[in-house]
């Protein structure tokens, strides 16, 4: 008798059918079949790249943007700074100006020929002294307002009263009781006026 039958002990060995297969008994399928489905679609996956790139070109322009606004206003800050600056000190400064001015008002031209020398000399020192101060004023940016004989302006004049007259264009400055100043573009300190009326309109 054969030795394999003659032994209970002993099986005969057999492929494990099942192993193949998945747990309700269908065949396992071929690794590469679903390779190409896992992948993502090539044109989809460019137009992606091409959106992202697109997005991150369009923060780029806009931080650079920002920071070219950030600088111009950075600098237009540090030029109104120098220029600006001073404007309390050389609004208090006019007071100087005024009272130099008033000073020669009361020794007109004709009146000086009469004085003592002496007295003259002194008068010339003040005229020097006044013409020194507006030029430090000059240096940073103050000047004088030119009123006289001028269009009215509201921005830059301050009507105090008006002056019947019928030889000036009416709205023209016939009179400045005290000067006005600019400070670079700004106005310091308005030109007090007195306005002509009865002429002409001023064009």
């Amino acid at each position: 008798m054969d030795e394999a039958m003659s032994d209970p002990t002993k099986t005969e060995t057999t492929p494990d059918l099942f192993a193949a297969a998945g747990a309700d008994g269908a065949a396992a399928e071929p690794v590469g079949a679903s390779a190409d489905a896992a992948q993502a679609d090539p044109a989809a996956e460019l137009e992606a790249l091409r959106a992202d790139n697109a997005a991150l070109k369009d923060r780029l322009l806009r931080a650079l943007a920002e920071m070219e606004n950030l600088r111009r206003r950075t600098e237009r800050e540090v030029a109104d700074a120098k220029i600006y600056g001073v404007t309390s000190f050389a609004r208090e400064a006019l007071a100087l100006a005024d009272n130099l001015r008033r000073a020669l008002d009361n020794f007109p031209p004709e009146a000086r020929e009469a004085l003592d020398p002496r007295v003259a000399t002194l008068i010339e020192g003040v005229e020097l002294t006044e013409r020194d101060f507006h030029s430090r004023l000059a240096r940073f940016g103050v000047k004088k307002i030119e009123a006289q004989g001028s269009r009215f302006d509201p921005h830059q004049h301050e009507a105090l009263f008006e002056i019947p007259d019928e030889s000036q264009p009416s709205g023209t400055v016939a009179q400045v009781v005290e000067p006005g100043y600019l400070i670079g573009e700004r106005v310091l300190r308005p030109a007090k006026v007195g306005v002509a009326r009865g002429g002409p309109k001023a064009g």
